[in-house]
């Protein structure tokens, strides 16, 4: 069905990005899973282009075009060409909002600039062992020090942190026993501060060209000036950009299914069984039927959420129920793809291999199915 998402601007921005995967990230990419990151030249690239300052404003050295929209053109490219950039998006679709709403004048002119041309790389840090999607159950501390903050704790599943230059950190700076939500700030970590560690890189099954590492922090001193927004106040940030967040993850979901079912399309018309093509059969056409039906539905649930987005008007609940119902429908559907390529489809030479044990992070990451059920219930008074 026609989409009314994109612009023609869109669609130019598009076809940079479709050329630069198919070049830069293509070729090498399966070199990158075995390291288990992306390069930094990759970024320089990407930085060099355009692509990773399109929302960050002109005098910083980027497009100053704050469009959603751009960031899915990226990922539906990426997974066109059955590949992902999740450090990339990770750095644009969830860390790069926090500095382009947060950060004071003296901030953007110290980091902006890299931000836009690649040389400066991010990373987030939330989550703590044990805590999962309790943010309101963050342990490490910052505790204030005249012009610095003393940040200890650990962070886990970090997602870019491997070669992070700024990390934001999610620090206690106060404790109130009637609001755990209340005492939570956000610093910025440099890379080369004394006390800050890298951890472990987590093997994990799936995205294995993005780096997932553990971060430790012992007495680490964080200039005040590296305070993004006021102090306590985390908790509300983290929540404004909860919605983009879990749409990014929906977008990938609905992108990399479609990819899964163009790929799949092709194998039955090339692989035979018992002389015949597998999609002669009349399983394989109602199975693949029923996966693009699928597809569609949530695309168009999708690109509804996109815009509501685009005009800032995306509520937590939309998002929550976009995110739920495309990483399930993800599941559903690339389950049903890898099932038509036979044997075949459980070797890690087929891209449909990849594109299943990647669509597994989905349902969990950006907040688990089931609190994305627990968010719609409360929506509807339950």
């Amino acid at each position: 069905m026609r989409r009314d998402l994109f612009t023609p601007d869109h669609e130019a921005f598009r076809e940079l990005a479709r050329d630069f995967i198919a070049k830069e990230v293509v070729p090498h990419y399966s070199d990158w899973e075995k390291a288990g990151q992306l390069p930094r030249e990759v970024f320089h690239k990407l930085g060099s282009l355009g692509l990773l300052g399109v929302a960050i404003p002109e005098e910083y050295g980027g497009g100053g075009v704050a469009d959603y929209r751009y960031n899915v053109v990226l990922q539906e490219e990426a997974a066109r060409a059955l590949v992902t950039l999740g450090t990339v998006r990770t750095q644009l679709d969830v860390i790069l909002p926090y500095f382009l709403a947060y950060a004071n004048h003296e901030q953007r002119e110290r980091w902006f600039p890299g931000l836009a041309t690649g040389s400066l790389l991010t990373a987030i840090a939330m989550t703590e062992p044990g805590t999962g999607s309790d943010l309101a159950g963050i342990r490490t501390t910052a505790v204030r020090d005249a012009d610095h903050y003393l940040v200890n704790g650990a962070k886990t599943f970090i997602t870019g942190g491997l070669l992070a230059d700024l990390v934001i950190v999610v620090a206690r700076t106060s404790t109130d026993p009637d609001d755990r939500r209340a005492g939570l700030t956000l610093l910025v970590v440099e890379d080369g501060m004394p006390g800050f560690t890298r951890g472990r890189t987590l093997e994990k099954i799936g995205i294995k060209a993005q780096d997932t590492v553990e971060l430790a922090f012992d007495d680490v001193r964080v200039p005040v000036a590296n305070r993004l927004g006021e102090e306590g106040a985390a908790f509300g940030y983290l929540g404004h950009n909860l919605p983009q967040e879990r749409l990014t993850v929906a977008v990938g979901s609905v992108a990399q299914a479609a990819a899964a079912l163009e790929a799949t399309i092709a194998y039955v018309k090339e692989r035979k069984a018992f002389g015949k093509p597998v999609a002669s059969f009349q399983n394989t056409k109602f199975e693949l039927a029923a996966v693009a039906t699928e597809i569609e539905a949530a695309q168009a649930m999708l690109d509804r959420a996109v815009l509501a987005l685009v005009a800032g008007d995306l509520s937590g609940p939309d998002a929550a129920k976009t995110k739920l119902f495309c990483t399930e429908m993800q599941a559903r559907a690339v389950d049903r793809c890898l099932q038509l390529f036979g044997g075949y489809g459980y070797m890690q030479e087929q891209a449909i291999a990849r594109l299943y044990t990647d669509a597994r992070i989905t349902r969990i990451y950006g907040g688990t199915s089931e609190v994305m059920k627990v968010i719609v219930a409360k929506s509807l008074g339950l």
